[in-house]
């Protein structure tokens, strides 16, 4: 069958060689957004995979950003009719600090190595090989059938790592040039290694400091302790005003009033497991009644990220004058991210902390939560694709846990919009040794080849979706 002749065509991209060529070309360009002298080399990268949708049949161009602290951005096209439906793919091209020197047994985050099943090397989990994967399966169906059965743009943006600068601004200003009837996209890890995951979405951020800022200078316990207040002490006691010793989040006012049927549906598919080298689960943390997969993909979680007070690293007898500490809140479409401070704000006052302030930070990004409701049309057709190919129903979470500038697809360019990550949570990406599995390849590369077979044959996803926006 010519389907499945496609997806062997991909999967041997895994074997032969031509993937990891690929890759090893790409990890070598050290495209770190956080250091300003790496710039010329994002433009180095986007150039490289200009040349690789060539390839394929892509006009490019590579668009400057609008922010002066973001990297650049392409966007390609392959335009096959004008009746014909459009998908827009995305990935990002930039990386966090390769962290030379910090690798285990010598290895260069510039140079692709293999060791077993791991191949190592700067961004070949996030995200140069997982839209690496995405190219070749679209080459794989290209050589199938000559031609794909539908229009592609391709969105690679250099800024990801630093919140996605300007990405927003690009959408907006090129929104013609970036319409498409849907997005599906690779990123981020697989909830359970063994299985396909598709997120529809993901949660979205808001962080802010607590400081409780009481004098000038720090003053001798002995002298001062019990005759003059501990903001140390007031900021424990304010924060465990906002959280329990158990994780429940007494500020109800920031919660969802409830999670959608649709998605505790879906939910309650999932069995949280630990994962090897990871951390045990507390099936005591968290909001009482619902399950684990409930507490991170359908409700909100308040978490302290950290605290400080006079001079850890070296006490000394003195009551300090200033304690403080940084808190965020991850969010679901159902709650609205302006009310955080405010309902905070109150609650402190309410409980007697008017000396403790808020001090909401600059976010890194402005990602916004998005979710894409399970049994939306979409996420159907690709979870029955996917099934159809691996001889698995995929874990199906209407957005993950984590972030991703999805709502700059689903908000601004209003369109539905799935996530088909092809790594791990072992994957070590943000750290040293990270890593992409060579089986995790192989099967990403024959699921995304299926997909793109099955989008562009007759009876494929409607095009006349709605996605579900906050």
């Amino acid at each position: 069958m010519p389907r499945d002749e496609a997806i062997s065509i991909a999967t041997d991209f895994a074997s032969n060689g031509r993937f990891l060529a690929d890759l090893t070309r790409r990890v070598a360009i050290a495209t770190e957004s956080q250091n300003p002298e790496r710039r010329p080399e994002c433009y180095r990268y986007l150039q490289e995979i200009e040349a690789g949708f060539a390839g394929l049949g892509f006009a490019s161009e590579i668009i400057e950003n609008p922010d002066p602290t973001g990297g650049p951005l392409l966007i390609a096209r392959r335009q096959e009719g004008d009746d014909l439906p459009t998908l827009l793919i995305y990935g990002h091209g930039d990386v966090v600090a390769g962290m030379e020197g910090r690798w285990a047994n010598e290895r260069d985050p510039w140079h692709v190595s293999v060791e077993g099943e791991r191949i190592y090397g700067r961004g070949t989990a996030d995200n140069k090989g997982q839209h690496t994967i995405v190219m070749l399966a679209l080459e794989a169906v290209l050589q199938t059938r000559g031609h794909l059965g539908f229009n592609t743009v391709a969105l690679i943006e250099t800024s990801e790592e630093t919140g996605s600068a300007g990405l927003r601004e690009v959408c907006l200003a090129h929104r013609e040039k970036l319409s498409a009837d849907w997005l599906i996209a690779s990123d981020g890890p697989r909830l359970a290694m063994e299985r396909p995951t598709l997120d529809g979405g993901t949660r979205g951020t808001v962080d802010f400091d607590l400081v409780c800022d009481l004098r000038a200078g720090a003053h001798h316990s002995g002298n001062w302790g019990g005759l003059i207040a501990n903001p140390a002490a007031i900021l424990a006691n304010a924060i465990a005003s906002l959280i329990s010793h158990t994780g429940r989040i007494h500020v109800r006012g920031i919660l969802p009033a409830e999670i959608p049927p649709s998605v505790r549906t879906a939910l309650s598919r999932i069995d949280l497991k630990a994962e090897k080298d990871g951390p045990a689960l507390d099936p005591w943390w968290g909001e009482p009644g619902l399950s684990q997969p409930e507490r991170v993909f359908g409700w909100n979680a308040l978490e302290v990220l950290a605290m400080t007070a006079g001079t850890p690293e070296q006490p000394i007898n003195a009551i300090p004058p200033r304690a403080s500490a940084r808190l965020q809140i991850r969010y679901t479409v159902d709650t609205d991210p302006a009310t955080f401070i405010p309902a905070i704000r109150a609650h402190l006052d309410a409980h007697g902390f008017e000396n403790v302030t808020i001090v909401p930070m600059a976010q890194e990004s402005d990602w916004g939560a998005t979710r894409l409701d399970p049994e939306h049309p979409l996420m159907r057709w690709a979870a029955a694709s996917v099934e159809k190919t691996t001889g698995q129903a995929p874990t199906i979470l209407p957005n993950a846990g984590g972030s991703l500038p999805n709502d700059c697809f689903a908000d601004v360019l209003g369109m539905p919009t799935i996530w088909v990550p092809h790594s791990y949570s072992g994957c070590s990406q943000h750290a040293p040794d990270e890593h992409l599995l060579q089986p995790l390849v192989s099967e990403g590369l024959a699921i995304m080849a299926g997909l793109f077979w099955d989008l562009g044959t007759p009876g494929g996803p409607d095009r006349n979706f709605t996605t579900t926006k906050r």
